[in-house]
């Protein structure tokens, strides 16, 4: 039996018509099933330019479009997020942070739970700071844990405090790092990816306008989370897995997976280094490359 998206809302049912405010779509205008019911592969990145780009790339990779061609932004109502399709693919940025991703999550999952979509797999595709890795290696996420190097995610409803698993699919990060050997271009891990609430203090920075610790502490912290498996810090992880798992049989998620997770590195924290913007270039290629290889490959195009 295929696996559908299931949704931890029974309030939905008594309304006739949902809208997807902030994608600017409802069930009320607009035909999800004939719009996205072929859809099995969601690519969800922070940056509207990069998730444009990979639909692209990935267009041209299956062969269903040409250099140059354009792609229309589906979400051209608003201006919060920004979505692409071609085939089966389905192509979102999502902001930077845990509340601008849960939003967007929110909608997403209602989309292909509207456009009856099943056996789905999600792979975000983002920027990260990695901690003793080499220059452009790609992680896939293993587990996202919090600041405090938990497996979880800690959130308030209504005023309690809830506590969400963000453990990923084991099998998909498998396959993702089968598809980096048979690529072999570039370094690829499976770890754990920190998430975190800032960019600044959260993450140990020490050119924020507010620090109040010095460099020592701050590198003993990130030996302690290299030491516990973290391999990368973020800031959306952590709540992409967990909405993901709660939302049943039909996501398949490594990191972000059952969701999974795929980093590039544009700042080595333990390291400091700092590198130019063409190797920067071709380094965020390579989760994109990684990503469409794991498509093409699970549609039988290899």
């Amino acid at each position: 039996r295929e696996n559908f998206i299931h949704l931890c809302n029974p309030h939905l049912e008594k309304m006739k018509e949902d809208i997807l405010y902030h994608f600017a779509l409802g069930t009320g205008t607009h035909d999800f099933p004939t719009l996205f019911g072929d859809v099995k592969f969601v690519c969800v990145g922070g940056s509207p330019s990069r998730m444009k780009a990979f639909i692209a790339y990935i267009a041209e990779e299956l062969g269903l479009g040409s250099p140059g061609c354009d792609y229309p932004n589906i979400c051209a109502g608003t201006d919060r997020y920004a979505m692409y399709k071609v085939g089966p693919v389905l192509s979102v940025s999502h902001g930077m942070g845990i509340p601008s991703i849960s939003i967007m999550l929110h909608e997403l999952i209602k989309l292909l739970y509207h456009a009856k979509c099943s056996d789905i797999t999600i792979i975000r595709i983002g920027t990260s700071g990695g901690i003793g890795l080499e220059p452009g290696s790609v992680v896939i996420t293993r587990q996202s844990v919090d600041a405090t190097f938990k497996p979880q995610l800690e959130q308030v409803v209504l005023g309690k405090t809830v506590i969400r698993s963000t453990n990923l699919d084991e099998q998909l990060a498998k396959e993702l790092m089968q598809c980096s050997k048979e690529i072999g271009q570039f370094n690829t891990v499976i770890g754990n990816t920190m998430c975190t609430l800032d960019f600044y203090e959260g993450q140990g920075r020490l050119d924020g306008a507010i620090c109040l610790y010095d460099e020592k502490e701050k590198l003993q912290y990130l030996k302690n989370a290299y030491e516990s498996g973290v391999r990368n810090i973020e800031m959306e992880s952590s709540v992409f897995a967990a909405m993901c798992n709660l939302s049943g049989a039909c996501i398949s998620v490594p990191l972000f997976v059952s969701l999974l997770l795929l980093c590039f590195f544009f700042f080595f924290f333990l390291i400091g280094i700092h590198l130019p913007h063409d190797v920067l270039v071709e380094y965020q290629q390579r989760p994109q490359k990684l990503v469409g290889y794991f498509i093409k490959k699970s549609l039988g195009k290899v």
